[in-house]
């Protein structure tokens, strides 16, 4: 990493008395900050054009009011270039350059803290230092006061907190309720909590922009925002009830100490919100992996066969569909100890082992905050067990583990989660978290943390035809909004036509084949448990199969080639030297689009995975005449992929 810093960047930064203007190093994105009546602002424009009016910074605390009376003491700037890889989200290798702000307010009783910013082309990322207060050495943060004010003909594309301690066994919040597309701005959460991040706000013709934050770890917690009041949606921490009233909902940070960066992606269009790599450019990682950490595609018995397939016999064909799939991993799910035993979970993981694939082991979170049944319990909450389970999973060559039903975004439940990646990764073992909250930089953070669910996933799908007839909005929403903040691990892919075991019952799948097999290039995260069966080697088209056979999981460049929220997507994603481009039809009417791809070359011959009137899903080729001009039909619910 490269850092570099001037006290003026003369073309990039202005300085007026309390105001300071940053531009990003293309001069389309603009920061200003000031201080007005007393209060720090900030206001965001893009090509000119409006994107926040002046909106409120700082924060309240048990030792002092740092959001009124401030005084501007004094700002500095400077240039900042990072370069790294990564192999766990959209893009590989990330260079990352923006200019730099840092701004000291004063208290009128002297009490001092510096709002950092960091301003790249599409980026803008803030957080709070907080120096030590004389001897005060920590402090409680009581309350956020910062804020972010749209003009008032923004829409917005937001998912609502939910209630605490309601849902299965008591286990939420999760991240599992439904978005609301283009919804005004004073439309009301919901359940009266304000809306989860991340957050998508359509700023008419000005742009888009998204909102949500990284670098949370186990000394803060995880904010949201509330719902629109006064014409602000501000930062708000936990409530007191989550995790069933265990932990404090205000974070403590020593002193001195930082929170966590706020993040704001803006562009006139939506590529820049699709293919941002914020939540990663400004953390770094925590800890090396111990282990080699193997992201890759897996079976997973339990999405269709459900609960009672957690048993020896049946977790042996799911283990000889990955062989036969060429697949990495298995994941067992709940109930193992029980219906498997710790003896024969050995054998499984030494059967799996001769079929060239890793065991993946689902645990409860649960300790004290649910009524969580589903075992092993009380195994992961606490140090102790943690430590001997972790040993025990080593010692059967267990590679990786889900951990499901947290609950919450206090403190005490992010310092949680890392201690399970810690302990984890001590042993050389990957980690996957299920009923969680959203990842925030954790795939940069921790090296052997392989993705979150933190969405309304494929489980869903079994339990309602509902969810089924409205696979086509989510698939076409996510992309834009929750998997462009962090990995998604929605367990997707279904090429049974019922959610039942023989696949003549059950909830009825609305999508084609073309479309299921679109979504494994749509949805990112580096480990992929997809939804298939056994039968599926025979009931599904060979070409489907084929190409579920051949797929990645990891990407080296992410694309935005056309699309909606809700409506339908297209994505270009990069896989070494092979391009796979994706799209699905939310619409209710057939949809035509001519693509731009210019990863394409003319007169290259790729693959086209598409449904043929009375043939279903097959592979055909396809002649690339014009790069810039590839048409495609794609029916409601359908979908393609394209393969060069």
């Amino acid at each position: 990493m490269k850092y570099r810093s001037t006290l003026l960047t003369l073309l990039a930064v202005s300085l007026a008395g309390n105001a300071a203007t940053v531009s990003s190093p293309d001069s389309r994105l603009t920061l200003t900050t000031s201080i007005k009546d007393g209060k720090a602002v900030y206001s965001v424009s893009y090509d000119g054009k409006p994107i926040l009016f002046d909106s409120p910074l700082g924060f309240e605390s048990n030792i002092g009011n740092f959001s009124d009376n401030l005084t501007s003491v004094g700002s500095t700037t400077g240039d900042i270039s990072r370069s790294f890889n990564q192999d766990r989200i959209k893009k590989s290798h990330i260079d990352w350059s923006a200019k730099s702000l840092t701004e000291e307010y004063s208290t009128p009783d002297g009490k001092k803290f510096t709002i950092q910013w960091e301003v790249g082309n599409n980026d803008i990322a803030f957080r709070y230092l907080i120096p030590a207060q004389g001897d005060t050495r920590s402090m409680i943060i009581t309350k956020e006061a910062t804020g972010y004010r749209f003009p008032d003909f923004t829409t917005t594309f937001l998912t609502p907190q939910s209630h605490a301690m309601i849902g299965w066994k008591r286990s939420k919040p999760s991240y599992e309720e439904f978005y609301s597309p283009d919804a005004p701005l004073d439309k009301p959460s919901q359940y009266g909590h304000g809306f989860t991040f991340p957050a998508l706000f359509h700023v008419g013709d000005n742009g888009w922009a998204l909102l949500t934050e990284t670098g949370v770890d186990g000394g803060f917690c995880g904010s949201r925002l509330s719902d629109y009041k006064d014409g602000v949606f501000t930062v708000e921490f936990p409530m007191p009830e989550e995790n069933n009233g265990n932990g404090t909902a205000a974070p403590g940070i020593p002193l001195p100490g930082k929170t966590p960066w706020r993040t704001i992606t803006v562009g006139n269009e939506l590529k820049p919100i699709v293919e941002t790599t914020i939540p990663w450019n400004v953390v770094e990682p925590l800890y090396e992996a111990t282990g080699e950490v193997r992201p890759g595609r897996g079976t997973w018995s339990w999405i269709i066969w459900q609960d009672n397939s957690i048993n020896y016999e049946d977790q042996i064909k799911y283990i000889d569909l990955a062989a036969d799939m060429g697949y990495e991993n298995v994941l067992v799910d709940a109930a193992w100890d029980v219906n498997i035993g710790r003896d024969r979970m050995a054998q499984l993981a030494k059967y799996a082992k001769s079929k060239g694939v890793n065991l993946i082991v689902w645990y409860s979170s649960s300790g004290w905050w649910n009524d969580i049944v589903q075992s092993p319990v009380n195994v992961m909450s606490r140090p102790i067990p943690r430590k001997e389970e972790m040993k025990w999973l080593k010692s059967i060559g267990a590679t990786g583990i889900k951990v499901d039903f947290f609950g919450g975004d206090k403190q005490e439940t992010m310092r949680l989660y890392e201690d399970i990646l810690s302990d984890a990764n001590d042993y050389g073992i990957s980690v996957i978290f299920h009923g969680c909250t959203m990842p925030r930089g954790w795939e940069r953070m921790y090296p052997n943390y392989v993705g979150s669910e933190a969405v309304l996933a494929s489980e869903n799908l079994v339990f309602s035809q509902d969810f089924c007839d409205k696979a086509p909005f989510h698939a076409a929403l996510h992309p834009f909004i929750r998997n462009a903040a962090g990995s998604m691990e929605y367990g997707g892919t279904v090429l049974n036509k019922r959610l039942d075991r023989t696949n003549e019952k059950g909830t009825i799948r609305r999508t084609t084949d073309a479309f299921e097999i679109a979504t494994a290039i749509l949805f990112q995260n580096p480990v992929q448990n997809f939804a298939l069966a056994p039968n599926n080697l025979t009931d599904a088209p060979a070409d489907a199969i084929q190409f579920m056979k051949d797929v990645p999981t990891t990407w080296d460049e992410t694309l935005l080639v056309d699309g909606y929220p809700g409506k339908y997507v297209v994505l270009a994603r990069r896989h070494a030297d092979k391009w796979y481009i994706a799209g699905v039809n939310a619409l209710d009417k057939p949809l035509k689009l001519t693509l731009d791809l210019p990863m394409l070359n003319a007169g290259d011959e790729a693959t086209l995975y598409s449904e043929k009137k009375g043939k279903g899903m097959t592979a055909s080729p396809l002649k690339i005449k014009n790069p810039g001009k590839v048409q495609v039909s794609i029916d409601p619910a359908d979908g393609f992929v394209i393969v060069d």
